[in-house]
């Protein structure tokens, strides 16, 4: 069930009046100096919608639709471009092929919706000071949640484009110091230490799952910024650490969480901010309506022909489930039918796949028109995009133990999300093998959640799996994306463009 509306950023009659401002509440921009007399903080209730604009971010076309699934999924072994022959979705092809340039929209949309998202945050932990009468402990919690997403689009960012500018501030346009920080590239080490030191503030401060108020189920809680560090920490090698957190969250002691039964249901909407929880982006159907803008319709059945059920959610079809990953799973791994719609497949509310343009689709981003909460608009439809789950704690924990040379430990992770797959433990018996076995559970258990590529590349070994299937990657260049061209123009130079580009 949704508890946290995102949506509830409108700040209806309510206008904002800062020095210079002229854009709307989703897009506030302060500038110059701040009048603190001025009638919003005298509404603590404010306070919250400069917050709720950084969770509203995340359901943004640049943020995590269209160019989200370009360079997080179709540039990977896990997905194709899909679609038909002649729709390339601008770039979507060169995503596939990773022939990407500086001019590449989807490149370009995904360092403006992560800054964007760094801005909103900026923005509300300048203002949330301003509220004098709003009491300690919640503009405390607010500001926990606007690191943790400051955090989040930060990690995007640093994984998408390595040396990038360290933003910490609302940026003022006639301040060049102020200027020249957004235009300053500083090295990922220190966009990482940046990282850590906003999700320890939000560890710090947060509640647990257990401790929030119905109405903020969905919001940023101690269990998810210790899932965001751990995971931030595996990217580091800081596996003593990766290892430590993950165990807080097995033990409970940031929150009761727990693997579900049945794989299936996680990204139906009765498995929505269930135990397997952490972090998920809250769409809500209705009035208003404020889903992920087109997260779904981008990836659902194209040119379909369909029986039992026929009314059909339908769409673009792009990112489609690759014939690599199709073959890849063991016999008998239940996650495969959970992840891939097959031509031919009858799915959860009876919908049967005749025919379709493409033989595969990613399952994960299917919505039900008949057996979920569906107001009719296919580019905002009621689906929540999973960000952190504990199927990934556990094997963040098994990659870190066995890193260690606690392979035991390892291995029982490993087993516990094979078991829930329906498969008898790992065979894997050393350090190197286990290793393999891992990084092939990884795959199998987050397939089309957008972290294969950044995974790849992790673990050092994305130039010899992509090349294999045809893909034009470059070793000692595409490990990161090109800086967007436009940005670099309009730093006038400033900053550089990344190496190979």
């Amino acid at each position: 069930m949704k508890k946290f509306s995102l949506f509830i950023i409108t700040v209806g009659a309510v206008a904002i009046s800062l020095t210079a401002c002229k854009k709307d509440w989703l897009n506030v921009d302060a500038e110059d100096q701040l009048s603190t007399s001025d009638s919003i903080y005298n509404d603590n209730s404010n306070a919250t919608k400069f917050t709720n604009a950084c969770y509203t971010n995340l359901l943004t076309w640049a943020e995590t639709s269209f160019a989200w699934l370009g360079t997080s999924s179709i540039t990977s072994d896990d997905a194709d471009k899909g679609s038909s022959s002649g729709d390339n979705g601008s770039d979507k092809d060169q995503m596939d092929a990773i022939t990407y340039t500086a001019t590449s929209g989807s490149v370009s949309d995904g360092w403006k919706g992560n800054y964007q998202g760094v801005s909103n945050c900026n923005v509300a932990l300048q203002q949330i000071p301003l509220f004098t009468t709003l009491d300690a402990s919640t503009a405390t919690q607010l500001k926990g949640e606007a690191r943790f997403l400051r955090a989040y689009y930060y990690f995007n960012l640093v994984r998408m484009f390595g040396n990038i500018p360290l933003v910490d501030t609302v940026l003022n346009a006639d301040d060049a110091a102020s200027l020249a920080k957004g235009n300053t590239q500083v090295s990922s080490s220190e966009i990482y230490t940046f990282i850590e030191a906003d999700l320890n503030y939000a560890i710090s401060v947060l509640p647990t799952v257990d401790n929030q108020a119905s109405k903020d189920i969905g919001r940023a809680n101690k269990g998810a910024a210790t899932a965001l560090l751990a995971k931030v920490s595996l990217y580091e090698k800081k596996y003593q650490q990766a290892y430590d957190l993950t165990t807080q969250i097995i033990n409970g002691a940031v929150g009761t969480y727990s693997l579900v039964s049945d794989y299936s249901q996680i990204w139906r909407e009765v498995g929505e901010n269930s135990s397997e929880s952490l972090f998920e982006v809250q769409a809500k159907s209705g009035s208003p309506t404020a889903g992920v803008q087109q997260y779904s319709v981008t990836q659902s059945i194209r040119g379909g022909t369909f029986a039992g059920v026929t009314t059909v959610v339908t769409g673009w079809g792009f990112n489609t489930p690759s014939e690599d990953l199709d073959d890849s799973y063991e016999t008998g791994d239940l996650r495969k039918k959970a992840t891939i719609i097959h031509v031919g497949d009858t799915l959860f509310d009876g919908v049967i796949l005749t025919s379709a343009v493409n033989e595969r689709y990613n399952y994960k981003a299917y919505v039900s028109a008949t057996q979920e909460t569906y107001s009719g608009d296919a580019d905002l439809a009621n689906k929540n995009v999973r960000i952190l789950r504990m199927g990934e704690v556990y094997l963040i924990h098994a990659e870190a133990a066995n890193e260690l040379g606690n392979t035991a430990t390892a291995i029982t992770d490993v087993d516990k999300i094979r078991t829930r797959a329906g498969l008898a433990g790992t065979t894997a018996a050393n350090q190197s093998d286990l290793r393999t076995a891992i990084w092939n559970e990884r795959r199998w258990e987050l397939a089309m959640e957008h972290d294969r590529f950044f995974d790849l590349i992790r673990q050092g070994r994305a130039g010899t799996v992509l090349r294999a299937l045809g893909k034009s990657f470059v070793d000692g260049k595409n490990e990161v994306f090109p800086i967007p061209q436009s940005e670099i123009s309009a730093s006038g130079g400033a900053l550089k463009q990344n190496s190979g580009y």
